[in-house]
Order: structure tokens, then C-alpha cells, then sequence
């Protein structure tokens, strides 16, 4: 191992309020960070889901409606009132007699799966980014990866949770219809096929099965974890005649020119191929068929004073996204952040003829059209 060349500090140079500022703003990262595993307790215990009418309730109250102990749930009760999430009706009483009440704006928040502002399943990936935390830096000395199975069920389960809402509502009323063609055409006769590749746990499948009452969609993913969940949200959905889910590879040369369109939801930057992934999209595409990828809304170039969102992006990318990508070699290493002209770049060596960017307003994703 190699050390860095020794540039020393000097004490003309030294600005000790930055140093300061630079402690305290740490100690605020790990406080939120502490508060964000709280969310995840309290949304994998249902304290949220409970406490979600606004009616006041003690620790007891809560921990028996929930199959809780007391203790714990005063505990928890307690540090989210100081950390801002919860009510508290009269801070004075003996801790058992305490009354805690959650508002109804953070109820949204937390408790409100269909809402687009429904945030909880965030500490439920952060959680699943965390557990694998020895194997990423030891993926860091070594060039290696680590497998997305080895993020386990929070991972796959909460990004499956934050996306539902939008591909169950959004996908269908305001992502497709930008594309006036690909709108009628999933509108008309004969039947349009949809391939969805990364479907996951199957959400965007069946929001666009929900939005077009004619087209039929096959979705596609090699983790078996997601296509079980999958095959279980497709069952209990409306649209279970026309979605089907595959543990399969889409570059299957069998459904070569089959779909009218092809879509990739958020999926491309963690594939350690996508070059390979997009060609077999593109064959998966219909002459006159469309292709749409949906992909983070990273800058269009890195720049040192990156805004909160890529400060996020960058976070995931470190801890999950690039690892999991690494996991097969070779790997074109792509990591969350992917740019626009880094995908503009795979999807020319795969054969598009151009790229283009659908006008959608979106705080955090990209939608790009790719031509055949």
C-alpha cells in the first residue's frame, strides 16, 4: 500500500471556526441520522399507522394497540416528541401518564401509503443500505461488490414502497402522457405489450396495467426476492389478468420486437452492464416502438457546492448503488449519480439512434426517451 504525499497545515492556514463548524455539523448528521432509524422503528412497529387519527394516546394505550412494550414505547414516544415528530398535550405529568399525538401534516408524511409525500419507507432503505456496511468497505479495498441480496428485505422492500405511490399514480397520469404518441398508442387497438425491465416488486407494472385499460405487461427482474413480492402485489391487484412478472433476462432473443414500449424505472445506473441492458431493451422494441428510462435527476455536470439532492444521491451511491453494481464483473462502475450525457453515451454504444429528455417537473427523477 502506497501513502499519500505529506503536505503539511500550517497554523496561518488553520481556520478554527471552520473546524467548528464542520464538529457541530456533524453532530447534527448523526443525530438525524439516529432520528431516521427512530422512523423506522416506528414504522415497522405501526406506532405511526396507530397514532395517525390525532387522538392523544399514553405509552400504554399505544403499546397495547400495537403489541408493544410500555417501556419502549415511552421511550420512543418521548424521543420523537423532543425531536419534533410528536405532540405532546402536557410534558409535566408522570412519564406513564404522558399523552402524545401525531399531526396530521406528519401523518401524511409517515402514515399515508397512497400519498406522494408518504416518506417513511426513506428509513427503511437507509436502514437496508446500512446493514451491509463491512462487507461495502471491505468492497472498497478490493475493487469488489456486493451483491443486492446482501442489502436484504429492508432495501428491497422500502424502495418498493417509496416508488408505489408514484408508479400507482403518476406513472399513468403524468409520466406517459408527456409522450402524446406512446399515450394514444397504449390507448388503441390492437392491444399495446409493455415490457417493464427492473420491474422489482412489480408496482410500475401494474400502474401502467391500471392507467390503460387494453395493454398487457410483462415485467422483468433476476432477483427472485422481488419477483415474490411481486407475483403477490400483482394477485391482489385489479389487473392481475394483464401483468405478468418473469425471473427471466429480457435479452431472451425469443421476445426480440414483441412491445410496442419498453421501460426501465430507476433501475439502469445500478446495473453493471447497462450498455448491455439498453441493447436488449432496444431489441425488445417494435419498429415504430418507444423506449423510456427513468432515472435520478442527478446534475448535468459535478460540482463541488452539489445541492441537497446530489449530496443524497452521492450517499446512496457510496452505500449501496455503486457496490451493488460492482457485484459482477466486468462492471461499468455507474453509481447512482448517472448523468445525462453518461447515459446519452451508453445508449449510442448500444444503438439508439438519439436521446431525448421528456419535459417532466420532478424533484427527483429524469425521464429519457431513447429512439430505436
Amino acid at each position: 500500500m502506497t501513502t499519500m504525499p505529506k503536505r503539511p497545515y500550517t497554523r496561518a492556514t488553520f481556520d478554527e471556526a471552520k473546524r467548528d463548524r464542520f464538529v457541530e455539523s456533524m453532530m447534527t448528521t448523526v443525530s438525524e441520522g439516529l432520528k431516521a432509524y427512530t422512523v423506522y422503528i416506528g414504522d415497522q412497529l405501526g406506532y405511526y399507522e396507530a397514532l395517525r387519527e390525532g387522538q392523544w394516546s399514553t405509552p400504554a394505550e399505544l403499546a397495547e394497540c400495537t403489541g408493544t412494550h410500555e417501556r419502549y414505547a415511552r421511550e420512543w414516544l418521548e424521543q420523537q416528541t423532543v425531536n419534533g415528530l410528536l405532540e405532546v398535550e402536557d410534558a409535566s405529568v408522570p412519564g406513564k401518564q404522558r399523552r402524545f399525538r401525531l399531526c396530521a401534516e406528519y401523518a401524511e408524511a409517515l402514515a399515508e401509503p397512497d400519498s406522494l409525500n408518504y416518506i417513511a419507507p426513506l428509513a427503511q432503505i437507509m436502514a437496508g443500505a446500512a446493514s451491509p456496511i463491512e462487507e461495502v468497505v471491505e468492497a472498497f479495498r478490493t475493487g469488489g461488490g456486493v451483491g443486492f441480496d446482501r442489502y436484504g428485505r429492508d432495501m428491497r422492500i422500502g424502495q418498493a414502497r417509496m416508488n408505489r405511490s408514484a408508479f400507482l399514480g403518476e406513472l399513468g397520469q403524468r409520466w406517459l402522457p408527456a409522450m402524446a404518441d406512446v399515450d394514444e398508442r397504449l390507448r388503441t387497438d390492437p392491444p399495446a405489450r409493455i415490457a417493464d425491465v427492473g420491474c422489482g416488486s412489480g408496482w410500475s407494472s401494474i400502474g401502467m396495467a391500471r392507467a390503460y385499460r387494453k395493454v398487457r405487461v410483462d415485467g422483468f427482474d433476476l432477483d427472485a426476492a422481488s419477483i415474490q413480492d411481486g407475483l403477490k402485489n400483482v394477485a391482489a391487484s385489479p389487473v392481475a389478468d394483464r401483468v405478468q412478472l418473469h425471473q427471466r433476462d429480457c435479452a431472451d432473443s425469443e421476445l426480440a420486437g414483441a412491445y410496442d414500449l419498453v421501460t426501465a424505472f430507476e433501475c439502469i445506473h445500478d446495473m453493471s452492464d447497462p450498455v448491455g441492458v439498453l441493447s436488449a431493451m432496444r431489441a425488445l422494441t417494435a419498429p415504430d416502438g418507444s423506449v423510456l428510462v427513468v432515472d435520478e435527476r442527478a446534475g448535468e455536470t459535478f460540482t463541488a457546492e452539489g445541492d441537497e439532492l446530489e449530496r443524497m444521491l452521492y450517499g446512496w451511491s457510496v452505500l449501496h448503488c455503486l457496490p451493488s453494481g460492482m457485484a459482477d464483473s466486468p462492471s461499468c462502475g455507474t453509481g447512482t449519480v448517472m448523468r445525462p450525457d453518461m447515459l446519452r453515451g451508453y445508449s449510442e454504444e448500444a444503438g439508439f439512434a438519439r436521446m431525448e429528455i421528456v419535459p417532466i417537473e420532478n424533484p427527483f427523477f429524469r425521464f429519457y426517451r431513447l429512439y430505436v
